[in-house]
């Protein structure tokens, strides 16, 4: 009897020094943001400095032990990128060179955090121009997610296939993609988008450079932008779809984009 109870101690001390180890090492990376927190001029007097201490930050985060807290400490971190993220003023000096570390530790962490990869497309695709490590991690959250999982995780297909299309001239890719995307919205509350990703993957394999495909692909970018309160990536849609042949409109207040009629046929139609 008593060697079982020095068993179950014995478990239970185990048990109590993992936990220990886990909130001392948060606490030290908690202690470095609150440090950083109480000299918020230093973003903006030295974006440089700045930048090498979250730096240093994450590649603690990355090597800490989660002991069954992946999905906390994901949490954490995704607010961390949302407040680097959205400082403006700073990312124009230092650009998103940061994003794709956030997001590896996100990723590898909690790969079925649906909501994070918006603003992973955005940040590292169109922000930072590095669409084949966004590409990569993506795959993270098609190869852990499920319309079982989430009704939301056919976003992780869509937002794939138009980086693939738009960024990376992956044309089969972008097909696969979005035929997984209405794949994977089907039962779901977003089911009637299952056409709109058909068609995207039918009107591709008959003319890989369709105009009306790639307006309704940057169409999409910039909403997806809004929803993030990206205007750098609104605004170079913007341009894209005018490159396009697209023409703005206002729409109960709000900016929306036409394509003339002569834009919308295909070149083998007119043939």
């Amino acid at each position: 009897m008593k060697a079982k109870g020095v068993r179950v101690n014995a478990s239970g001390w185990r048990s109590w020094v993992s936990g220990a180890i886990v909130v001392s090492a948060l606490a030290g990376v908690v202690l470095m943001q609150r440090s950083q927190l109480m000299r918020p001029s230093l973003w903006h007097s030295d974006p440089t400095q700045a930048e090498q201490q979250e730096a240093v930050k994450l590649r603690l985060l990355k090597q800490l032990p989660t002991f069954g807290f992946s999905n906390l400490i994901a949490d954490w971190t995704f607010l961390n990128f949302l407040q680097y993220y959205g400082d403006n003023e700073v990312r124009a000096k230092t650009g998103y060179a940061l994003s794709p570390q956030y997001f590896d530790i996100i990723t590898r962490l909690d790969p079925r955090f649906v909501d994070i990869y918006l603003f992973l497309s955005g940040s590292i695709s169109y922000q930072l121009g590095d669409p084949e490590t966004a590409v990569q991690l993506m795959n993270r959250g098609t190869a852990a997610l499920s319309p079982q999982a989430s009704p939301k995780a056919f976003q992780v297909w869509r937002f794939k296939g138009l980086d693939q299309l738009l960024l990376l001239g992956d044309v089969p890719g972008s097909i696969y993609s979005h035929e997984m995307a209405a794949k994977w919205v089907q039962g779901t509350p977003y089911q009637e988008l299952a056409p709109l990703f058909h068609q995207t993957a039918e009107f591709l394999r008959r003319d890989p450079n369709s105009v009306p495909v790639r307006f309704q692909a940057w169409m999409s970018i910039y909403y997806q932008a809004g929803a993030a309160r990206d205007k750098t990536t609104q605004e170079r849609a913007k341009r894209e779809i005018l490159s396009l042949g697209g023409q703005t409109r206002t729409q109960d207040g709000q900016l929306t984009f036409v394509l003339p009629e002569q834009k919308r046929i295909a070149p083998n139609a007119q043939k």
